[in-house]
């Protein structure tokens, strides 16, 4: 499917959009371990959650969905029963990497793998600190590289201290999750702090999770259980709304009841920087997460410098951070953001290519991009690469672009945001 995206102004509105991606995930993940029925409410019901749900279903977990509310029946640590065929995650990353950590352990042998995409993303920084734990994981040798279709044997795994060469959220979970069944207190090590909703889940749930500066350590427990769990509204997701609001002209937007977890609003900061105008209200905490409403003005940017610590907190929003940038009086660099090149796509390549195609002076580099904010773009056809950052950031840059800007395998978008363009267009 293609979509067509005119120019715009004025968004004016207040928003709701869909929950927490990687909560979302981690809600299914740990209501399937722990004992007793997890009520979960504001579930995203995007195609890589539902291959979450696909997965434990397979391993006897009863699941049920009602729109935006999921329905859990847990059978603790130790429930989960061998499935009758491979685990498919389709395009879902957290998917795959953080059920390793769980199938590590089990007392069954399996196969997973997804689409092909996913067989080409590395799997080698979650195997090496596993198989340190005692995990026997084989894969598919490419470049040099482990990839799925993985097959995991359960064995029994011991506790490690483990310093992350990178900093990276998928792989600490992974570790965490594994280290629930490990002998003995296993400790993470982050170069940097990275989102942490598995250890505030986890630690909701009953288990005993530390941090000690960047140091996590999680000490077994015999079982976790069961409670509601809400999931607020993704910031990944309202930092397309965030930038559009920012970059066309006459526009108030607000979107309510947004996470605003610290390891995840470096949006918000650097626009903040930037000299956007972004207020916060109604701010509260719900399973142990931090929420706000956040309201944005059309704003006179400024380009900046990003890269060093602040990179994990924003990793997944630099493909429309770079549309902001655009629109930027200066310039902004990105750098030490070499993550982006193990996404759903390249999305150093990608964002770059996209925003040549629209007008934008814009640089590749090895860790990241340069961009010389010019003020204007024009409507050009686009590619999403089947990745779901790209169309979206691409659909941002066609409102505030001269023209008409198509952007072709848009439909992608239904990984993480089912409805995205319609909402899109509720603001117009």
């Amino acid at each position: 499917m293609n979509r067509i995206i005119n120019k715009s102004s004025k968004l004016n509105g207040t928003i709701t959009v869909p929950g927490d991606k990687s909560i979302s995930h981690r809600s299914i993940m740990l209501g399937a371990i722990s004992k007793g029925t997890t009520h979960i409410s504001g579930f995203l019901t995007g195609e890589d959650c539902l291959s979450t749900v696909s997965c434990f279903r397979k391993m006897g977990i009863d699941i049920q969905i009602d729109d935006t509310n999921v329905t859990v029946h847990g059978k603790g640590l130790y429930g989960l029963s061998k499935p009758n065929e491979t685990l498919y995650v389709g395009n879902s990353g957290t998917t795959l990497r953080l059920m390793t950590g769980i199938l590590s352990a089990q007392n069954f042998s399996c196969d997973i793998t997804g689409d092909e995409s996913i067989q080409k993303r590395p799997m080698d920084r979650v195997s090496i600190p596993l198989s340190l734990m005692g995990a026997d994981i084989t894969g598919t040798e490419k470049n040099g590289k482990l990839c799925a279709p993985l097959h995991i044997n359960g064995s029994n795994l011991n506790a490690i201290e483990y310093k992350l060469p990178v900093a990276s959220a998928q792989v600490k979970s992974a570790i965490l999750l594994a280290a629930m069944y490990a002998k003995g207190e296993t400790t993470v090590i982050e170069p940097e702090p990275t989102r942490n909703h598995t250890e505030i889940m986890l630690n909701y749930l009953g288990a005993n999770i530390k941090h000690d500066g960047n140091r996590i350590t999680c000490t077994p427990v015999k079982e976790l259980y069961a409670h509601d769990i809400t999931v607020p509204a993704d910031i990944s997701s309202a930092a397309y709304f965030i930038t559009a609001g920012l970059i066309c002209p006459d526009s108030v937007i607000t979107i309510k009841n947004v996470g605003v977890n610290p390891t995840r609003t470096g949006i918000t900061d650097i626009y903040l920087k930037m000299g956007a105008d972004i207020t916060f209200s109604n701010e509260m905490s719900v399973c142990g997460e931090a929420t706000s409403d956040i309201t944005v003005r059309y704003s006179k940017l400024k380009g900046t410098v990003i890269g060093g610590d602040i990179i994990p907190r924003l990793i997944d929003e630099i493909p429309i951070i770079a549309v902001a940038a655009c629109f930027a009086q200066g310039t902004t660099v990105i750098k030490d953001a070499q993550e982006l090149k193990v996404k759903e796509s390249n999305r150093i390549k990608t964002v770059v290519e996209e925003l040549t195609k629209l007008g934008a002076d814009i640089k590749e580099t090895d860790d990241g991009m340069v961009i010389n904010g010019t003020g204007s773009l024009k409507g050009a056809v686009t590619e999403s690469h089947n990745d779901h950052r790209i169309a979206m950031a691409c659909s941002i840059a066609g409102l505030a672009a001269d023209g008409k800007t198509q952007i072709n395998n848009s439909q992608c978008v239904d990984i993480s945001f089912p409805g995205y363009f319609e909402l899109l267009e509720s603001l117009m």
